[in-house]
């Protein structure tokens, strides 16, 4: 596992923390976004007593906080390794593309019918925020997820809301991409297209463009992989 230095938690905040459950969210969170960064990378393994040593942290929270991750499908326990951070093979990776361009795209239509005007000003924020941010990874990531987030918000929709969160802890384990070969500028105008017509109240509009966002997604990751494929 890669040896980040992780700032440990205070033990009069960890006390307090532990005490009434936040603790074991927040150690959550941090593996999961070291996931989603690379810093851990799909294959590494992942250890209780590690975890507890870069936290700072007793690996009682941990050990919580290690089947969460293990029950939503970020951490899988292999027989030999113990657990590991989960690789996705190709099939799945297909089937979750298929599942999260249904669902994006029913999101879609229902902002553009539910969203209130206050949620697409955000998301316009966002998109203008993005295109100046193209030279700037670690911003693209966190903009990427907030729009996608907010988008599922705006649908008013719990139960998609539901479906789509569960189907973004998955995604988590696929390294993001936007710094390779252009996609982060492609990325940028497919946002503002889907944008364009939320902001147009266009349901089909809206959903055509979120299902084209994501096959264009699909289709840069695959060639990606077919890429690193034949460099091995």
């Amino acid at each position: 596992m890669a040896q980040n230095k992780v700032e440990p938690i205070s033990r009069a905040r960890a006390r307090v923390a532990l005490a009434s459950g936040d603790l074991v969210s927040h150690i959550y969170d941090l593996v999961r976004k070291e996931i989603t960064a690379g810093t851990i990378r799909v294959g590494d393994r992942v250890t209780e007593a590690d975890l507890a040593e870069r936290f700072g942290v007793s690996r009682t929270p941990v050990r919580e906080a290690v089947a969460r991750l293990e029950a939503d499908g970020l951490l899988t326990n292999e027989s030999r390794r113990g657990l590991v951070v989960t690789e996705l093979n190709h099939q799945q990776v297909v089937e979750l593309y298929f599942m999260r361009e249904i669902l994006e795209g029913a999101s879609a239509r229902l902002a553009a019918q539910s969203a209130s005007d206050i949620e697409l000003s955000m998301l316009e924020e966002l998109i203008n925020k993005e295109t100046v941010s193209l030279n700037d990874p670690s911003t693209l990531l966190e903009i990427n997820q907030r729009f996608h987030r907010l988008m599922m918000l705006a649908a008013h929709n719990r139960y998609l809301l539901r479906s789509l969160s569960q189907l973004t802890l998955t995604m988590s384990l696929l390294p993001s991409l936007l710094d390779r070969g252009g996609r982060a500028e492609a990325a940028a105008e497919e946002h503002r297209a889907i944008v364009r017509a939320l902001v147009a109240r266009d349901r089909e509009g809206a959903e055509e463009a979120a299902r084209q966002h994501i096959r264009a997604s699909q289709q840069h990751r695959m060639l990606f992989s077919l890429q690193a494929g034949s460099e091995d």
